[in-house]
């Protein structure tokens, strides 16, 4: 069994919708952002999440916040790096960086709670389970970028 994937990027680009009447990158779509990040690191390990909540398997965010750094404007291509830092058998943290080529737009870090259909926290399901060295475990935040 290979070990899922703790860190990706993905890139993106600035949309017009997403941005305010001043061309800026609405504060708000950040967080959608980090959710794109948070979906693509599950599809990189194999698993859609669409997939799980048929299973019964859901990830409420407990807890999420964000240091905006620098705004995004309309047509920007920006990178996004998600990284797993730590994760128990019913709880996963997140970190994430935003950056426009070498400019840091954003730092964040969230909580996710594994819960079942009736809003009860579970386990993670075990094929989803990563073992996390507490020597492996970083600030959220410090994600190692090229």
């Amino acid at each position: 069994m290979t070990t899922p994937p703790r860190e990706m990027q993905i890139e993106l680009r600035v949309r017009y919708p997403e941005s305010d009447p001043m061309g800026y990158l609405h504060h708000a779509r950040f967080f959608e952002y980090f959710e794109m990040g948070r979906t693509e690191l599950l599809r990189a390990a194999g698993y859609r999440y669409r997939d799980l909540e048929e299973r019964g398997v859901f990830f409420a965010v407990a807890k999420i916040e964000c240091r905006f750094k620098s705004p995004g404007r309309y047509d920007d291509e920006l990178t996004l790096y998600t990284r797993i830092e730590r994760m128990t058998r019913a709880r996963i943290d997140h970190s994430y960086i935003l950056k426009r080529g070498e400019i840091v737009l954003a730092e964040a870090s969230s909580t996710l709670a594994c819960i079942g259909r009736d809003g009860r926290p579970q386990p993670i399901p075990d094929e989803l389970y990563v073992d996390i060295p507490a020597d492996d475990r970083s600030r959220p935040g410090n994600l190692s970028m090229p």
